[in-house]
């Protein structure tokens, strides 16, 4: 060992919540997407029934991007944590966030419980499972928020590696860091994209001291290559909406509704992927309209409208400045663009009608099957997705993905009318250890027996990954 190195390393809490961050540790703790968050977070501002209080409002308004905090919630804060944690768990001075997001309207408050004397755990009773969770998470990060920092102790040790074969000696370094104080972490740790806990590494090292000899155990060679950058979530998208100054807080849950709704992207395993229709739309975008779908631009005509709401510019000149060139290239594209086919893709089924082989199209309502023998034989039936699981109601029909009127997925039975079988729980291939019935995905890591009721684990079911998307 040839020095040793230790320093103190304090980490402050994070600010209370805005919509952009809710909605991002929304994400990657409960794996809420964005418009789930912003309904559910709607029902806990209009008011919720809790008992004898009656209708209460539980948390402030969740369309804001200011991190400003009124002085009555912070000294209500400040009290609960001194009588719960106790003097070490208070700094000495009430804490501040500046406004991270340019822009930003002070005027509203940051998302915070209306009563912090209101813990989760007393009203958890009146609140259904997703509403309970998102308040919990937006009350602790609040409380959190006036916590002392958290304290760690950082060592660094070099060490001199001596080579008698090579005649060589090597430098090699170690680091560790180790709590000595929880602080907010005791009721609070924010969470974390998936790239960045795979770049972090975990290590303890020993009380260590210069001079000390070590004894070579192993060598562990690692080829590290240059990776991807990985794919977007509901989490990092909002981030980068929100660095790139795309949108309002009321703004990012419709703009991540309208890619999956409009087909142009959809979710696999919790990441965004372009559909076919998404990758043609932007390359056409990118060639005809380069000015309008610029990043930059999007940020700029925000700003360009804070002005008008300010008085500082004309909105006719603002309107014109973006119509008379969006003009030419409207026309200009109208000429020039010719109507892109989306390949059809093959079902592996034949029409019941001709024999030729069905394709699968999308259309102005979404997917739908037809006849590859168009328009000789007009054959088309509505498109879903098949489970491979037969009806446990007539034993004949397979159960299929279905999507109501109000875009909700449920299952029901491919003989309908005939078979009038539907659940909204997803079907799972395992049949029932007890009875053989149809089980169905329940409660958290649980599954459900349709027949007998029979509730086991899910993964001691057998039937595969808790984490598979439909």
């Amino acid at each position: 060992v040839l020095k040793v190195s230790t320093r103190k390393v304090r980490r402050q809490p994070p600010p209370p919540f805005i919509t952009s961050t809710l909605q991002q540790d929304a994400w990657r703790k409960l794996r809420f997407s964005a418009k789930q968050t912003m309904a559910i977070a709607q029902q806990l501002y209009e008011g919720l029934n809790i008992g004898d209080e009656g209708s209460e409002g539980l948390i402030t308004y969740m369309r804001t991007d200011s991190t400003h905090v009124a002085h009555s919630a912070i000294d209500e804060a400040r009290k609960y944590i001194k009588d719960k944690y106790g003097d070490s768990y208070l700094p000495p001075h009430a804490r501040t966030f500046r406004a991270v997001v340019k822009g930003a309207q002070e005027a509203h408050e940051a998302i915070r419980p209306t009563r912090i004397g209101r813990e989760p755990s007393s009203i958890k009773q009146y609140l259904n499972q997703t509403q309970n969770k998102l308040y919990q998470l937006i009350w602790q990060r609040m409380v959190a928020s006036q916590m002392a920092a958290s304290e760690y102790r950082s060592m660094s040790v070099d060490i001199r590696a001596s080579c008698a074969e090579m005649a060589s000696d090597y430098l090699l370094r170690a680091t560790s860091s180790v709590m000595t104080f929880p602080g907010f972490t005791s009721l609070y740790i924010e969470g974390e994209d998936e790239e960045t806990k795979n770049n972090q590494q975990a290590s303890a090292l020993p009380v260590l001291s210069k001079g000390d000899e070590l004894n070579l155990i192993e060598l562990y060679p690692e080829q590290h290559f240059t990776q991807p950058p990985p794919r977007y979530n509901e989490a990092t998208l909002v981030k980068l909406l929100e660095q790139q100054g795309i949108g309002r807080p009321s703004t990012y849950a419709p703009i991540l509704s309208t890619l999956q709704d409009r087909e142009y992207a959809t979710k696999i395993k919790g990441s965004f992927q372009p559909t076919e229709i998404g990758t043609v739309v932007s390359d056409l975008m990118g060639q005809y309209f380069a000015d309008v779908v610029d990043a930059g631009y999007t940020a700029r005509m925000e700003e360009e409208l804070d002005e008008i709401a300010g008085d500082k510019r004309s909105w006719v000149s603002v309107v014109q400045e973006f119509y008379a060139p969006l003009a030419q290239n409207l026309e200009k594209a109208s000429q020039v663009i010719e109507k892109v086919k989306i390949a059809d893709q093959p079902i592996g089924e034949d029409c019941s009608e001709c024999g030729k082989p069905l394709v699968m199209k999308s259309g102005r309502f979404g997917k739908f099957v037809a006849c590859s023998g168009y328009p000789e034989c007009k054959y088309t039936r509505s498109y879903h997705v098949k489970l491979g699981i037969k009806c446990p109601e007539c034993a004949t029909g397979e159960l299929i993905q279905r999507l109501s009127k109000k875009k909700k997925i449920f299952y029901g039975c491919s003989k309908y009318p005939e078979c009038k079988f539907i659940t909204g729980l997803k079907p799972l291939p395992q049949p029932c250890s007890k009875c053989g019935g149809l089980v169905t995905r329940y409660r958290g890591r649980w599954t459900k027996c349709i027949k007998c009721g029979n509730q086991t684990n899910y993964k001691e079911s057998g039937t595969g990954d808790v984490n598979t998307e439909s």
